[in-house]
């Protein structure tokens, strides 16, 4: 297998994210006995980009995967993936830069001694 330099610049975490999805998507267009050519037409791809994906390739745009997933009926969940309810780091630390207390500001309504 030849490695491209996108594959020498994609990290191996990602390529395994990116390859199960590709897997997880084919597994559910053959569930649905769609045939590639009505779902690539459905995606308004071309073949060989839907095998790219199935693949998992990381080269293949964003917007493509989403137009395979909306076929599937699966768009909504993409929405959720870097939801901030379920960003565990990012909420960590905003917690720890919460001050420890609260000081009292002086009122507003009140006249200073000049």
């Amino acid at each position: 297998m030849r490695k491209t330099q996108l594959d020498l610049m994609v990290p191996i975490p990602v390529r395994r994210a990116v390859r199960k999805l590709g897997q997880d998507i084919r597994d559910a267009r053959l569930r649905r006995r769609i045939s590639t050519a009505v779902m690539a037409e459905r995606a308004s791809i071309s073949r060989t980009t839907l095998n790219k994906i199935e693949k998992g390739d990381p080269g293949v745009s964003l917007g493509n995967y989403a137009n395979v997933l909306f076929v599937l009926g699966m768009a909504e969940r993409l929405g959720d993936l870097a939801d901030v309810k379920t960003d565990t780091v990012g909420l960590g630390l905003e917690e720890e830069r919460l001050p420890q207390r609260i000081r009292k500001s002086p009122r507003s309504g009140q006249k200073s001694k000049a």
